[in-house]
């Protein structure tokens, strides 16, 4: 063979994705909020796209009744690779949704309650003076808690000053969110220059300060503090706080022995600590648990079941075809008649690619609901396994389509607030040979329901449980009864029964 360079002709095949596809693939995976600030950049992009104001939307100019081109649940609608397969992403026929020919039932919980006043709408009734949903929010102005630093400051500057003030800023700064103190206190003594008993002293007048027990350095020096505070700092109590280790793990014959005390006098210590707070800092802490937006709302009709997308969170956006025309008729040269076309081109995209989203959305849903309705009406309990791949066959969807519109969206129905991709769960085999499974979520619910019947004088074990699913028509093992229990935080029976006894002891 000889060794040169040459050329070759060769015929391959690929898979080219051009912008419109991997827009309409973004757009499936992301959640209402983000489509809503996705579109704003668009917005601003585009200057035919505009923003429908609710049912106020004027007519299309090409005078199409929109109102019959809106999707309705029952029908049969394409996926997106169906729509970019028949050609039509860059078709110059519009797909303006009518504002006002929505197919769901309201946009919310809050829109049932928008024309309950004789104004109607959202904003000040005019007749009684009244704000209604859309009223803002005056909680939203008000100031924000102050830190635990800023909490213990102005205590500092109000109890110190000169140098003890300084020594007392070094170390609330290194005092964690839980309220306790990380620094080492020679160490600070060498970075400010001062002798170390001043550092303890103002440490000291540290512990003092509200809320008790912080810039402790450990958990025993915390509740300490406390103790102190309640005065119930006693050498009983001194005792069984430099044991916490045993208190843990319920030896209470041994702790009885340290500390010199009988059984009652045990009971009375250990409700005292239970008193106590292990992390005085937390309650300053800002943290606050973001609220989730429901994608889809789904709950029980007469006739069944009502799937509606969430369109208080999504945007209505119109391509203005009048503004088109008064464009296209001026002078232009070929650059901006190339532009303005790519402009429209891209306009229809959207709108047709944000209608086929919410039909694939619900179409999707509408499938979960039919293959988990056992789950809706009665419970975690009644959860069935279910994999992408039997969703995508079912509707005739690829199984990534419907990954990615399961990614990043929720669901509220009566039972509460559900990500889509907490329906898709792993199957346990049902005992007896019956050829069914039973949902690992719906496991999970049986054993945490065994655990919490229990009695505190009969502990059930990992076998006991084993026993208990398989009567149940659950065949689990022990170790996956373990792994369950472990994932949502449940101890051991041996756990559960120092606990349990502990409790009866302080109670």
């Amino acid at each position: 063979m000889a060794l040169g360079p040459r050329l070759d002709i060769r015929q391959s095949q690929s898979l080219v994705m051009t912008p419109q596809l991997q827009q309409a693939i973004k757009l499936l995976t992301l959640s209402n909020l983000e489509i809503e600030a996705f579109v704003a950049g668009e917005l601003e992009k585009n200057p035919l796209l505009e923003q429908a104001g609710g049912n106020d939307a004027p007519p299309a100019p090409d005078g199409i009744d929109r109102a019959d081109d809106r999707p309705t649940l029952a029908a049969e609608t394409g996926a997106s690779d169906d729509l970019i397969a028949q050609g039509l992403g860059g078709a110059d026929s519009p797909l303006d949704v009518d504002a006002g020919a929505d197919i769901f039932i309201d946009d919310g919980p809050a829109d049932r309650a928008a024309f309950d006043g004789p104004g109607g709408g959202g904003g000040m009734d005019a007749l009684s003076g009244r704000y209604g949903e859309d009223a803002p929010d005056f909680d939203s102005f008000a100031a924000p808690d102050a830190s635990l630093q800023e909490h213990l400051l102005d205590q500092a500057r109000a109890a110190l000053g000169a140098m003890d003030l300084i020594i007392a800023i070094q170390l609330i700064g290194q005092i964690d969110d839980a309220g306790y103190l990380e620094a080492n206190l020679l160490a600070t003594a060498h970075a400010l220059g001062v002798p170390l008993h001043d550092v303890e002293r103002v440490l000291g007048v540290i512990h003092g300060f509200d809320p008790t027990g912080v810039g402790a350095r450990s958990l025993s020096e915390c509740l300490a503090l406390q103790a102190k505070e309640a005065d119930r700092y006693d050498p009983c109590m001194a005792r069984l706080l430099a044991n916490l280790d045993l208190l843990a793990k319920g030896a209470l014959p041994q702790l009885r022995r340290i500390c010199g005390v009988d059984e009652e006098d045990m009971a009375d210590m250990i409700a005292e600590l239970r008193g106590y707070d292990p992390k005085p800092g937390l309650r300053f802490a800002r943290t606050s648990a973001a609220p989730v937006t429901p994608d889809l709302f789904i709950r029980p009709t007469r006739d069944g079941w009502a799937i509606e997308i969430n369109s208080a969170t999504l945007p209505r956006i119109l391509v203005n075809r009048s503004y088109y025309v008064e464009l296209s008729m001026g002078r232009q040269d070929r650059t901006a008649k190339a532009w303005l076309a790519d402009c429209l081109a891209s306009a229809n995209w959207l709108v047709k690619a944000l209608d086929q989203r919410q039909k694939t959305i619900i179409k999707v849903a509408s499938e979960i609901l039919r293959q988990q309705e056992a789950f809706f009406r009665q419970g975690v309990a009644h959860l069935k396994p279910l994999t992408l791949r039997a969703v995508a066959d079912a509707i005739g969807m690829h199984e990534s389509t419907v990954s990615r519109v399961t990614s990043n969206k929720y669901l509220s129905c009566p039972r509460g607030l559900y990500e889509l991709k907490y329906f898709f769960t792993s199957g346990v085999a049902a005992s007896g040979g019956e050829g069914g499974a039973v949902s690992a979520e719906a496991v999970k619910s049986h054993i945490k329901a065994l655990i919490a019947a229990e009695d505190p004088q009969a502990i059930l074990s990992d076998d006991t449980l084993v026993d208990l699913l398989r009567a149940k028509g659950m065949d689990i093992a022990r170790r996956t009864v373990a792994k369950y229990r472990e994932s949502m935080g449940i101890g051991s029976s041996v756990q559960r029964r120092r606990q349990k006894a502990l409790k009866g002891k302080a109670a």
